[in-house]
């Protein structure tokens, strides 16, 4: 099949969670004979990755995007117009619209993958297979073209990890949060009704799309009929256990090192949580105690409550390896306490075979065992002593290390995970009338 597959973030290098799932999603479509016609936003840092998956896709083409605050503000006062979510509008560009309708007015398209909700607006509403395309007034005697299939891959239910962070924030932030909330579940509910299939990356994800798709169907007063968990798939993030080895972590480290995208609100709030109310009891008990805290552009907040402690935290940004940072340290921790889906640095952690302290929210998705494969604990005393444990006991280092390893390979490696994908595309291929 020829697809079109439609990605807000370049996905390539798979240095971030979103970027490592549509890497390997875009690896074993293409490893399955299927033709690839990827269209990226592209920001100015990233050009120099094109030629990669140039080599991957059949074809690569790449729209321009800047952030500002200013046009943040402005996409959302037009939110508050369209009543779409301000993330959709934050993303609707004419260049990137136009781009999109030339490739699949040009009929050579078989199916639309797309990666996440900002990309649903480019294709919402055309439509299914085996209809035709609707030309303007004069244009009648164009030929009809039939249209492709539509995935929509959600990741995760992304209205869930808002709600979550409008439950936490604070009561200035909160009403513009719950609106917000409000807004992409109706628009994932849309997304879900209109596309052929959606895929999630777990059980939960796919409980609250349906529940997203009702909330949809009820806002418009529409049959249930069409809720069908069927449509609804769950694919796990997968990881690539053979690039991903496993680590010669220092002995008698006592270094903690967390990972993570820095300005992604729940990841700053994890590690900031994790600074403010769980260091300081190790400390106390572990005075030798150091924190490496790695991840692309960490908010101002982060560095003032980092510098509070001298020279026993380091905040090193984004790194290109990560693999000289991991051999320093005794544990990772995963202080997450608003998000959804999977935790990719969790799988990686498996992977590499690093001894991991999480919270219940930073395991959901994950078929791990808490004391098997990982430690679990939400309030700041308990995550504390699992940290306190672990670096000073290399022997449960250890276990938790080979456990973890074994995990990725047995459940989440990319060529077990995503042979349910490639069987989606091919029953797809089957269907088409």
């Amino acid at each position: 099949m020829r697809i079109l597959f439609l990605t807000q973030i370049l996905p390539y290098p798979p240095d971030a969670g979103p970027r490592v799932k549509t890497w390997h999603v875009l690896r074993h479509l293409s490893a399955g004979g299927h033709e690839l016609v990827l269209v990226t936003f592209l920001r100015p840092e990233e050009r120099e990755h094109l030629p990669v998956l140039e080599d991957l896709c059949y074809e690569v083409h790449s729209v321009p995007i800047r952030r500002s605050l200013a046009d943040d503000g402005w996409n959302w006062l037009k939110s508050n117009f369209s009543g779409r979510p301000f993330l959709v509008e934050r993303d609707d560009k004419t260049s990137m619209r136009m781009m999109v309708n030339d490739l699949l007015d040009s009929g050579q398209i078989d199916a639309v993958h797309v990666d996440q909700l900002t990309m649903g607006q480019f294709v919402y509403g055309r439509p299914r297979p085996g209809s035709t395309i609707a030309f303007e007034e004069g244009e009648s005697s164009q030929p009809a073209t039939r249209r492709p299939w539509i995935v929509f891959d959600a990741h995760n239910a992304v209205w869930t990890i808002l709600d979550r962070m409008s439950k936490s924030s604070s009561v200035a932030l909160r009403p513009l949060l719950t609106l917000e909330t409000r807004r992409v579940k109706l628009y994932e509910g849309g997304l879900t009704k209109a596309a052929d299939v959606t895929l999630v990356v777990s059980e939960r994800d796919r409980e609250c799309m349906l529940e997203a798709e009702q909330a949809f169907l009820d806002r418009g007063r529409l049959e249930a009929s069409g809720s069908d968990k069927s449509r609804i798939s769950v694919i796990p993030i997968a990881v690539d256990t053979e690039e991903l080895k496993p680590i010669a972590r220092q002995s008698g480290s006592l270094n903690i090192i967390t990972l993570g995208t820095l300005h992604y609100p729940p990841n700053a709030d994890g590690i900031r949580w994790f600074l403010e109310s769980v260091f300081p009891l190790v400390k106390r008990r572990v005075p030798g105690s150091t924190l490496t805290i790695v991840g692309k552009n960490p908010p101002r907040e982060l560095m003032k409550v980092a510098a509070q402690f001298s020279e026993t935290v380091a905040v090193e940004g984004y790194v290109p390896d990560l693999t000289p940072y991991l051999q320093k340290a005794a544990i990772l921790v995963v202080p997450v306490r608003v998000g959804g889906g999977m935790r990719v640095r969790i799988l990686e952690a498996f992977a590499r075979a690093m001894p991991t302290v999480t919270t219940s929210v930073g395991l959901e998705g994950i078929q791990a065992d808490q004391g098997e494969h990982v430690l679990v604990a939400d309030d700041a005393q308990g995550f504390a002593d699992h940290v306190v444990n672990l670096l000073e006991d290399e022997v449960a280092q250890a276990r938790l290390a080979v456990n973890g390893r074994w995990l990725a390979e047995a459940r989440y490696d990319r060529m077990k995970v995503l042979t349910r994908l490639g069987q989606i595309y091919e029953d797809l291929q089957l269907e088409r009338p």
